[in-house]
């Protein structure tokens, strides 16, 4: 048994479903918070942990943020099925004659656009691999097919410094870190920021140096491998989005199947966008609102109708069920953490082993293994961001370089954790264990980059 069906096999035997993971966390966390933190003076231990973790669930601020999140989702899947997007991917799987230009292709359009959208482009790559694999068996040549669904996932290794990335894009809300350690030490809150803005994070020149680093040599890398692997025929049906059916229209269901409606009303979004948004722009401030707000313009213009436009949204919102039902019991974590004190303790330790250097390395290393057990940015925002932002305040780390860290740790193990692969291997028909010996290498020469950057810039 090789390194990849070994590694698939003990997910599938030690690792439950995400849901169960969050309850798991939720208990675990429960049994911490009584063991090692005080009760307020004349209070039930156990019943003040359960007032922390109620209160944590029904966070107004966080509720609002997980609806945000499943926004970024669904409407980057919305995008990637409209006619446009699907013409374009049609026409560029025309350059395509082997494996090795396949993985540039595919690797290097996927990456590009996750650096925009992770939803956008976690669909479009596994979309992209489908249809490359069509065109070679229509066309008549072999490629190494589970290579090029590789490529397909590698956006999801550069996703969190992107410009939906959920810990840049919350921080760059006004007042969110304010509210978001609502329980530090007031003369540590006194050091927060009111926000930080992208041009600090995710368009600062290290990142985009790294992901510019990454956009070169994962290609490379990918096309490197291409030149050495066997290549195999593909029977693949042809994958079809929705269409509408052929049917006479009356009354308001014109209104629904309306191309003018549709664009006119996309248009005006965009317009209220640009309005409302201009000055935000210029001083590089995206948040999940701003980029929400414009893919939902962009989504209507590029369905041209109603009816289009509400099929994808049936189609996408089958991808957010997770972040429906599993953010709240982060949220609870988050709130047993900061009210029992929990966070404080283990930035503390944090701070006792780590230094100013060596904290965002902690950071990144840490933010990986949580990833595997929490498979969602914006929960392991909401459980371990109070603990980074603490201890970086703690050893005078710059704060935009404790949230790239995490950022950085959390993407990088999406190459390891099957969770995000789902949606690709249903589109692809491909298998984990076919594409998990390529993603981990992947995730070697990206933690490589990641770990370099932290160090050196």
């Amino acid at each position: 048994m090789n390194i990849t069906q070994t590694i698939e096999t003990l997910f599938k035997r030690l690792l439950p479903s995400p849901f169960a993971i969050a309850i798991i966390l939720t208990v675990v966390t429960m049994l911490l918070a009584l063991l090692f933190t005080e009760a307020p003076e004349g209070e039930n231990g156990f019943l003040a942990v359960l007032s922390y973790w109620e209160s944590g669930v029904w966070s107004n601020g966080l509720l609002v943020f997980a609806y945000q999140m499943m926004l970024i989702l669904v409407l980057g899947h919305i995008l990637v099925l409209s006619k446009p997007m699907n013409a374009l991917i049609q026409g560029l799987t025309g350059f395509v004659t082997n494996t090795a230009n396949a993985v540039i292709l595919v690797s290097t359009t996927t990456m590009l656009v996750s650096f925009f959208n992770w939803g956008l482009g976690l669909i479009f790559g596994a979309i992209l691999a489908r249809k490359v694999a069509e065109s070679a068996q229509n066309r008549g040549f072999k490629i190494n097919y589970p290579l090029v669904g590789a490529a397909g996932y590698v956006g999801l290794m550069v996703w969190h410094g992107g410009m939906s990335g959920s810990a840049p894009s919350k921080v760059s809300e006004s007042g969110h870190l304010a509210s978001f350690m609502n329980q530090m030490d007031p003369s540590l809150q006194s050091q927060l920021p009111d926000l930080i803005p992208y041009s600090e994070t995710i368009f600062s020149t290290s990142n985009l140096l790294l992901f510019g680093i990454l956009l070169i040599l994962v290609p490379l890398f990918l096309s490197f491998m291409a030149k050495r692997l066997p290549t195999t025929e593909t029977r693949l049906p042809i994958y079809k989005g929705w269409s509408p059916e052929k049917k006479k229209l009356q009354g308001a269901e014109r209104l629904d199947h309306s191309k003018v409606v549709g664009i006119v009303f996309g248009a005006i979004v965009l317009v209220a966008f640009f309005y409302q948004y201009f000055d935000n722009l210029s001083r590089y401030i995206v948040t999940p609102n701003m980029l929400n707000l414009f893919m939902l313009g962009l989504a209507l213009m590029l369905h041209g109708s109603f009816a289009s436009f509400l099929n994808a949204v049936e189609e996408a919102i089958k991808g957010a069920s997770g972040i429906l039902i599993q953010f709240p019991l982060y949220f609870g974590i988050m709130g047993i953490m900061s009210g029992s004190g929990m966070v404080g303790q283990i930035s503390d330790f944090f701070v006792s082993i780590a230094t100013e250097t060596t904290l965002p390395l902690f950071t990144f290393f840490s933010a990986g293994l949580v990833n595997i057990f929490v498979p969602s940015g914006g929960g392991q925002w909401a459980v371990q961001g109070p603990i980074v932002v603490e201890s970086a305040l703690k050893l005078g780390v710059p704060l935009n370089k404790a949230v790239m860290a995490l950022a950085y740790g959390d993407q990088i193990t999406n190459m390891l954790q099957p969770f995000w692969a789902l949606p690709l291997l249903g589109i692809t028909k491909l298998k984990a264990k076919e594409i998990l010996p390529y993603t981990l290498l992947l995730m070697i020469l990206g933690s490589a980059v990641f770990l370099l950057g932290l160090l050196l810039l």
